[in-house]
């Protein structure tokens, strides 16, 4: 007896998260602990969840994720990312609002690379006349 599942994977900066959907009575787990215990600020624990409340499914299924790389507001937006995608698949009907919420946009932006002559990516070294 196969129970349905739903996948997504979502990516932000270093991050890479894979998401399933259970039906559900709403559980939200990440690497193995409770979304309260992984993510510590609210406003991280909102941003992953945030597809599920704009598509009004946040009480009806249950959600596993795994999630690697980067720090935690990388995870969060590549959970977001991956959550959104996993509901593409439940429904191709959520897809004008996710699409118009820009949740199923991959976030190009990545860290840029340290070059020669230089302390970090633009940082010169201090100046001195003498």
């Amino acid at each position: 007896m196969d129970k349905i599942q739903y996948r997504g994977t979502g990516r932000r900066k270093k991050s890479i998260a894979q998401v399933r959907l259970l039906p559900g009575n709403g559980k939200f787990t990440v690497n193995g602990k409770d979304i309260e215990e992984y993510f510590d600020y609210e406003t991280l624990r909102t941003v992953a969840k945030e597809p599920l409340e704009l598509t009004e499914t946040l009480g009806s299924f249950d959600v596993i994720v795994k999630v690697i790389g980067g720090g935690y507001s990388g995870q969060a937006g590549a959970v977001r990312h991956a959550v959104a995608r996993a509901l593409l698949e439940v429904d191709p009907e959520y897809r004008a609002d996710l699409k118009k919420a820009g949740y199923l946009t991959r976030d190009p932006r990545m860290k840029e690379r340290k070059k020669y002559g230089l302390k970090k990516a633009r940082r010169s070294p201090q100046f001195s006349k003498r």
